[in-house]
């Protein structure tokens, strides 16, 4: 499966790399500041066009009464008013949990709200290997089985910080959420004899490199949303023990290109004034964070220079700086509604 474990891991992911200092071809990244499901819809429509066929939606679906997903009622609406027939995926957990089994997981998805969405846990029937092209660290990656029965795919993410990966974007949600939980998870966290022994550079690239296999799958059958909202600096697998938020909240993105949408994001987070980006800046920083957007690119996934267009104010072109000037107070919701 891995090609190299000795492969030397690359350098750099603490440092956040500015505009001027990037270079390529430059990418669309739309941007609303409405934090509702009626948002996720405007801006789904301006991503929409490559999703056909049999309809997947790669989002978290939480811990039990976890505080900070993306709430149900969001995706239902989308569901019902965009994308009828369309499902949500996830896969079982790594560490033992109320995840970790597909019957533990089912029950956590009624507790969370999502009985009546339609989930497909996709390796709860087992798994399927994937290439991995161009990595250095993995030839081949393992996902759930089920992944394999669709045609398109949207990622839908909540962006958030994440205790070993500094971030939690597009990215993390494919190159984590789409690896199986006992296979595929195993071979991006597992070193030497501990399940998380994998750390800092080597980890970010072990998470691309999977995001790179299911990407490759889907081809150009690939959107991706990421909704900068109840933003903790820790993961929604941390569920109720999250640390609080302290990140106001910024609003909705959206591009068919993965590398794009989660270097807007992080660029956001450092147009933020000093206080209120401080918990997630140190949090990529420590974690070695920025690795995860150089090494995207590195394999080719996407451009870290981008366009962002504001949908709020004529669709006109807008820095991030002028962007987070608008930002929502933080508001708490009931992940059930």
């Amino acid at each position: 499966m891995a090609v190299n474990q000795n492969a030397v891991p690359g350098k750099g992911g603490e440092r956040y790399v500015p505009v001027a200092e990037r270079k390529g071809a430059e990418s669309i990244v739309y941007f609303t500041r409405d934090l509702s499901a009626e948002g996720l819809i405007k801006i789904f429509d301006k991503v929409s066009a490559p999703l056909t066929g049999k309809i997947g939606i790669k989002q978290h679906t939480g811990e039990p009464k976890g505080p900070n997903i993306i709430p149900p009622a969001w995706t239902r609406e989308l569901i019902k008013n965009r994308l009828p027939g369309a499902t949500v995926l996830e896969t079982n957990t790594f560490y033992d949990g109320d995840r970790y089994t597909t019957a533990q997981h089912r029950e956590t998805l009624k507790i969370n709200g999502w009985d009546d969405i339609p989930v497909d846990i996709m390796d709860e029937e087992g798994t399927a290997m994937l290439p991995v092209k161009g990595g250095k660290w993995f030839t081949e990656m393992s996902v759930g089985k089920h992944m394999l029965q669709y045609d398109s795919l949207l990622t839908l993410t909540h962006f958030k910080g994440h205790t070993m990966g500094g971030f939690g974007g597009s990215n993390k949600n494919l190159g984590i959420g789409c690896a199986d939980g006992q296979i595929g998870k195993a071979m991006i966290h597992k070193k030497d004899g501990n399940d998380w022994g994998v750390v800092e550079e080597e980890l970010m690239e072990k998470i691309s490199e999977s995001t790179k296999a299911t990407i490759d799958f889907f081809g150009e059958h690939n959107a991706f949303i990421n909704v900068m909202r109840n933003i903790s600096v820790s993961c929604d697998c941390e569920g109720v023990a999250a640390e609080p938020v302290v990140t106001p909240n910024v609003g909705i993105l959206a591009s068919l290109d993965i590398l794009a949408v989660d270097q807007a994001c992080v660029d956001l987070i450092y147009a933020l004034s000093p206080e209120d980006g401080k918990a997630m800046r140190e949090r990529i920083e420590t974690r070695h964070g920025h690795r995860q957007l150089s090494y995207m690119e590195e394999l080719g996934m996407g451009s870290r220079v981008y366009r962002l267009i504001d949908l709020d104010h004529d669709e006109a072109p807008i820095q991030p700086a002028d962007a987070v000037r608008g930002v929502v107070p933080f508001k708490l919701f009931d992940p059930r509604k």
